[in-house]
């Protein structure tokens, strides 16, 4: 469907993507992965026709449409949310229509309340969602999506999860939120170093087939900077001996052709980061009870009851606009209230805000920001953390005041990092950090001794962090017990229970109360479970059939490399062509031969 050849891009003569050739087919589902900066947006852009190619090409199939989703986009004013999402079928029967948007709408996280306001009157977030919904409307034939979760929150995640998986359209999905991908994606592609390294699995296998990778070209580098130093000695020892001087000009040679191979950056993302240690508070850092939040005739929350024990890492999740953040600033003392709201004995808050980077000095460097207010041990360490945060090399010494949006984020989450405290609010920590940068961030907090109050819309990060979720909607705050998707299983239940309420007709005599007074109602669901089972075994007939093609695909790649690792063999047996650069191809044949080999092996135990 869409064929990416030989192509290369540069920036002020810095390239940014070289030589890189890679399809994707249709109903293809493909993370575009990388470290900030390596290009993925720019090939997004380049195959949306943004921006055209310094050398290469990018062909697509004849009428191929394509929806692109960029992180930066241009909003029409004048218009209701209706109106704007409508305009996308101008010209068709719009009636045919109406009920997608309201299903693609609504599952956004609009309400039927919101169709006709203007659209002038929605947050940045929220215009986003309009944007996408129009894109997804479209039904084009390649989806290109850059971050599309940054401000949506759990449930709408689910939500587009569903309709990506589900969809017939190609997508190409750039994401630092690895729960999506991996429940979106089969495929996974990086890029580093300008080059793509591409890999038929989901993001988690692909970490560790990265991880293997990384250690062969660590070994191959290791190989060859040996080969070059001994080189260079030899021509050193010789250079003036006339008898070698043949010899020495055809090492010289030998270097100037050699392709020198490159190396990661080393991952950063191991990094043992701790919080200092938090200074011991009381036993309940935080009580709330009966609180009530108006902002004039609009009611944000009422009646939240809360309790939070010293140690506790919870979470705060629900859609936007149901008082997560109003909640915090309560707590911060930046809102007034109704009810009561009492914070613990000795409790020190360490708060990351959204707008957090706007308290930063602009006139520091990124380096003596965090030199200001790192003590300890910890001094010696500033270098080494900047880098787990991107901030490696020469951007320790930018000025803050010429930072992006995103990376004053960073950094003002570093220096949160290094303040003593033993209450931290954290209110969206993860919009503009990395996947290494937020295994930095997690493990820390999961290392911290004081307690933790996230609000997050990352499952993956909240994963494994947090032991209680407090869930905001309609007004309330409803408490529960256990880790996030624990929460999220007993969603699903509950929504389907409540559909069940709406659309089933109660069996005679099962109708009762249970202990909060609701109707407790059974349904008579026989055939349900046969057309559910059914269901589940062609959807794991298809997975199958899908795997059982990509073996063979991978066997065939496998077959024709081996045939070249034969034919390359048979070239290195004749004295003359063994070089450095011939056998330096041949290490890279191997090592793709392993690659697919580990590919296939894990394809075939799936």
């Amino acid at each position: 469907m869409l064929s990416i050849e030989h192509l290369s891009m540069e920036f002020s003569s810095r390239p940014v993507l070289d030589d890189i050739t890679f399809l994707i087919n249709r109903k293809e589902r493909v993370a575009l992965v990388g470290k900030n900066g390596a290009g993925k947006s720019t090939l997004l852009r380049l195959i949306a026709g943004e921006y055209q190619p310094t050398a290469g090409r990018i062909s697509r199939e004849a009428d191929m449409t394509i929806g692109y989703l960029p992180q930066v986009m241009l909003h029409t004013d004048g218009r209701t949310l209706r109106e704007d999402v409508m305009s996308i079928f101008a010209g068709e029967d719009e009636a045919r229509f109406i009920a997608e948007m309201d299903r693609t709408i609504i599952g956004l996280g609009f309400e039927r309340k919101d169709f006709d306001r203007q659209c002038s009157e929605f947050s940045g977030g929220w215009r986003m969602r309009i944007e996408l919904a129009k894109i997804l409307l479209r039904h084009p034939d390649l989806l290109l999506l850059d971050e599309p979760t940054n401000h949506l929150d759990i449930e709408s995640i689910q939500w587009l999860e569903d309709f990506l998986k589900t969809s017939p359209s190609a997508v190409l999905l750039v994401s630092h939120d690895r729960a999506f991908i991996d429940n979106v994606c089969a495929r996974t592609i990086e890029i580093t170093l300008g080059r793509i390294y591409d890999y038929n699995v989901n993001y988690s296998r692909f970490v560790e087939l990265r991880k293997e990778r990384h250690e062969q070209q660590v070994r191959a580098y290791q190989n060859q900077q040996k080969m070059i130093q001994d080189t260079e000695d030899f021509i050193e020892r010789f250079r003036y001996t006339a008898t070698k001087a043949v010899q020495v000009q055809s090492r010289i040679k030998q270097l100037e052709k050699l392709e020198r191979l490159e190396v990661d950056l080393e991952d950063t993302s191991r990094l043992n980061l701790r919080f200092p240690p938090a200074p011991r508070s009381g036993d309940f850092p935080l009580i709330v009870e009966d609180l009530r939040k108006d902002f004039g005739s609009h009611n944000v929350f009422h009646d939240v009851t809360l309790t939070i024990r010293r140690g506790e890492k919870v979470a705060f999740v629900g859609k936007n606009g149901e008082g997560k953040t109003t909640l915090v600033k309560c707590i911060m003392g930046q809102l007034d209230y109704m009810g009561t709201l009492k914070i613990g004995h000795n409790v020190k808050i360490g708060y990351f805000a959204q707008n957090q980077a706007a308290l930063l000095d602009e006139n520091l460097t990124v380096f003596d920001t965090i030199d200001y207010v790192a003590v300890g041990d910890i001094r010696t360490k500033i270098r080494d953390i900047l880098g787990a945060f991107m901030f490696g090399g020469e951007a320790s010494e930018k000025k803050v005041k010429v930072l992006s949006g995103g990376e004053r984020s960073r950094l003002a989450m570093i220096r949160l990092l290094l303040e003593p405290c033993n209450l931290l609010i954290l209110d969206e920590p993860t919009n503009h950090l990395d996947m290494q940068s937020k295994d930095v961030l997690k493990a820390a907090l999961q290392d911290f001794n004081g307690t933790v109050i996230c609000v997050s819309h990352d499952r993956d990060f909240l994963d494994g962090l947090v032991s209680k979720v407090y869930e905001f909607g309609g007004g309330r705050v409803r408490e529960h017990l256990g880790g996030i998707y624990d929460f999220l299983r007993a969603k699903k239940i509950d929504s389907l229970q409540e559909l069940e309420r709406k659309n089933l007709t109660p069996a005679s005599g099962d109708s009762r109360r249970s202990a909060d007074g609701e109707p407790t109602v059974k349904y008579d669901d026989r055939g349900t479970k046969g057309a559910q089972d059914y269901a589940a075994q062609k959807a794991a007939a298809a997975e199958k059939r899908k795997k059982e093609r990509r073996i063979a695909d991978t066997e065939a790649e496998i077959a024709e490399l081996e045939k070249q690792q034969v034919q390359m063999e048979r070239l290195l047996s004749v004295p003359e062509n063994q070089t450095a650069e011939n056998f330096q191809k041949y290490e890279t044949l191997k090592h793709r031969i392993e690659q697919k080999m580990y590919e296939w092996e894990i394809l075939s135990e799936e």
